[in-house]
């Protein structure tokens, strides 16, 4: 398969490649992968993103604070993320959102509060912002259309609506290895529906797995799966698939 891929969402701060992590991203271009956003969660995860991606030439960082790490976070972390946001490297404020999947974590109104505060953040510093919305669709809609701002709506749930109603505000829609699983819906409702323009690949690495290694740990030289898949339900070549995905990365992300 040729075009290049360029993995939009990743955390490989995780624990789960501790044992092989430079090896691993010192070979991701010989594996066809040519960009990765590596995504904070914390205050601790943004600054290891940034430390990855000041390591290797063709990882970028974001910095954020995740809706299930809100608890106990200090009360200057915005301040903390405007300093890690200044390194030149960064290029996005995320993995932010609301997670009402995971509610005893902080409630809705606190979440939103972190979420409101982080995209004001983003919006200040003239960077996108990477979006989490588990269960959440509503809230996180409404936010959006409030503040308007530049980013993707990372592993992408919701219904053909709501994908066209995100479109329709600028935001781009990630897909990863959901859109492969047998009995996935909306995802591959979506996929076929986002304009190609707007299509992000990811892979929430270590997580969602693609099918045929769903179940495994996940790295960005598994999207040409994803790619496959969508290539498939678009009725397109998997390379127009991927080169699409690298050049909408690089415009959303300025890279």
């Amino acid at each position: 398969m040729n075009g290049l891929i360029f993995d939009s969402h990743a955390h490989y701060d995780d624990k789960a490649f501790d044992r092989d992590r430079g090896e691993l991203l010192a070979a991701l271009p010989q594996n066809g992968v040519g960009g990765v956003v590596n995504c904070g969660a914390s205050l601790e995860s943004s600054r290891t993103a940034v430390a990855l991606a000041e390591a290797y030439p063709y990882v970028y960082a974001a910095v954020g604070v995740h809706p299930e790490e809100v608890k106990g976070v200090p009360e200057d972390y915005l301040e903390q993320l405007e300093r890690l946001a200044a390194k030149p490297k960064v290029v996005a404020i995320g993995e932010i959102g609301l997670d009402y999947y995971w509610e005893e974590n902080a409630s809705p109104d606190v979440q939103k509060r972190f979420f409101e505060d982080q995209l004001l953040l983003a919006k200040r510093l003239c960077l996108p912002v990477i979006i989490h919305d588990r269960e959440a669709h509503g809230d996180t809609m409404e936010l959006l259309q409030k503040h308007k701002p530049k980013g993707v709506l990372h592993c992408f749930s919701g219904s053909v609506e709501t994908a066209r109603q995100a479109v329709k505000l600028g935001l781009y829609l990630g897909f990863g290895g959901s859109v492969t699983f047998k009995n996935a819906r909306h995802p591959v409702e979506a996929a076929g529906a986002v304009p190609l323009d707007r299509l992000l690949l990811e892979t929430d690495a270590p997580y969602m797995a693609p099918v045929p290694c769903r179940g495994k740990r996940n790295d960005s030289s598994l999207i040409r799966y994803v790619a496959e898949k969508i290539a498939e339900i678009r009725g397109i070549s998997a390379e127009q698939v991927l080169n699409a995905s690298f050049e909408n990365a690089r415009a959303l992300f300025s890279i």
